[in-house]
């Protein structure tokens, strides 16, 4: 093993980068454009997956359980695709610090170069190295917010139209319940009407006997 992959291994194990991306990344074997082009077409998967599990949500008699569900499976899949991003970034930059103390250590030695410069050197580089690395997760975790705003949003217009159209349909359907509500009426008041009919001929007095012939 080089000293560059030394550096690097012991590194990615101080940073608690998982143990799949640490011996690829320290043998140089992983393709950081090729794991992130992956990334993102398992993002785009779930996209389209997800559409298709909330079209047919729709069809079902409990769509909101259906609904959350599947916004759960969601959120569950993006996190993970979320933590290997942030694996990769920090690979990356360890790379990069790795190459750059391989180089401090392969330049040639100048006068002015003691070792109290050289550390001095290694600190400076470590530091950018780490701010570099900090604006970068700071860019991610803005994507990140912003992405989750805007199927917050998405969420968010998904429902007001549920509702609309659910207002709509009891809409549509008022005619024909105030409809069946007025034929109740009728249909009772018929039924009292006949009921006191018939108490009232229950009890209307008999008429007197008629008179006898002479």
């Amino acid at each position: 093993m080089s000293f560059k992959q030394l550096l690097l291994c012991i590194a990615l194990l101080a940073s608690g980068v998982p143990v799949w991306a640490q011996t690829n990344a320290a043998a140089g074997n992983l393709d950081l454009d090729a794991e992130r082009a992956r990334l993102s077409k398992e993002r785009a998967e779930l996209e389209a997956r997800t559409k298709t599990e909330q079209t047919a949500c729709y069809q079902r008699f409990a769509v909101e359980d259906c609904l959350q569900d599947s916004r759960r499976k969601r959120r569950t899949a993006e996190d993970s695709i979320k933590r290997q991003e942030a694996d990769l970034n920090d690979i990356e930059r360890k790379r990069r610090a790795a190459a750059q103390l391989e180089r401090l250590d392969k330049a040639p030695p100048r006068a002015q170069d003691d070792p109290a410069n050289q550390e001095k050197a290694r600190q400076s580089q470590q530091g950018r190295e780490q701010r570099a690395a900090d604006h970068a997760q700071s860019r991610a975790d803005a994507a990140a917010k912003a992405e989750d705003n805007r199927r917050a949003l998405e969420d968010k217009q998904r429902n007001h139209a549920e509702e609309q159209a659910k207002a709509a349909r009891l809409r549509a359907e008022a005619p024909a319940e105030r409809a069946r509500f007025e034929r109740k009426q009728e249909q009772a008041a018929k039924h009292r009407a006949d009921r006191e009919r018939q108490n009232a001929e229950r009890t209307k007095p008999r008429s007197a006997p008629l008179p006898t012939p002479p």
